[in-house]
């Protein structure tokens, strides 16, 4: 018998498993510092904002949250000049109201005359609808360049979804809104803003495979087919 003996088998396996649970414990201690960083650029590289040059008109997507933050980049946007007209685009709540009528008095009251302002209201349940109801309503019309005004979390599957139900030839080009709900430096820190961006997400990968086959900027004859389900109303 030979006690007191370890079989060198058996040391190289302890000390293999102890490197592999310093590693471990290494590795857990560096996720834990750089946590903040990752969670930040995580948001950070979600909210995309497109060099804006002077378009045909600025579109202000519904729903706008509590703070009007869209209505009050798209404001913005008009003040500078960017466009001549804004779409105040939002869902019917009514049969005669709705959140594009709550977005144009949220324009007028910073600045854009009513007249400026063309009301687009709809039946859309999602992005994409909504996108293909504006789509006829840039052509007819004739619009040839757009600016997309969403809020800052949502602007990377925006843009995804537009440029892919646009036409082609039809520019388009995204601007973030900031909202007052969701800080990219600090979303994690909110139920809310995780929600959002949780959603996001998972709505980034239903508009993949709703719009597979399909390349940025691609004709649109069949993404307007069936737009009589949205009804929209237009007043401007």
């Amino acid at each position: 018998m030979k006690h007191g003996h370890e079989n060198p088998g058996e040391l190289g396996g302890i000390f293999l498993n102890l490197i592999i649970l310093l590693f471990l414990v290494i590795f857990c201690a560096v996720l834990y510092l750089v946590r903040r960083p990752m969670l930040r650029f995580t948001a950070e590289s979600w909210v995309i904002e497109d060099p804006l040059d002077k378009a045909d008109a600025i579109i202000v997507l519904g729903d706008d949250n509590f703070y009007a933050d869209r209505a009050t980049r798209g404001a913005e946007l008009f003040r500078e000049g960017k466009a001549p007209v804004v779409v105040a685009s939002g869902r019917r709540l009514r049969p005669n109201a709705g959140m594009a009528e709550l977005m144009e008095h949220d324009l007028v009251e910073r600045g854009v005359p009513r007249d400026k302002i063309v009301r687009f209201a709809h039946d859309a349940d999602s992005t994409l609808e909504e996108a293909q109801g504006l789509v006829r309503l840039a052509k007819e019309r004739k619009w040839r360049s757009v600016i997309v005004v969403t809020a800052n979390f949502h602007t990377r599957r925006a843009r995804y979804i537009m440029r892919r139900v646009f036409p082609q030839g039809m520019e388009v080009r995204v601007a973030s809104a900031r909202d007052g709900d969701f800080d990219p430096q600090r979303w994690w820190e909110k139920r809310k803003s995780i929600k959002e961006l949780t959603r996001e997400f998972a709505g980034m990968v239903v508009a993949v495979w709703e719009l597979r086959g399909r390349s940025e900027t691609s004709e649109t004859t069949q993404s307007v087919v069936g737009l009589g389900g949205l009804n929209p109303q237009l007043v401007g």
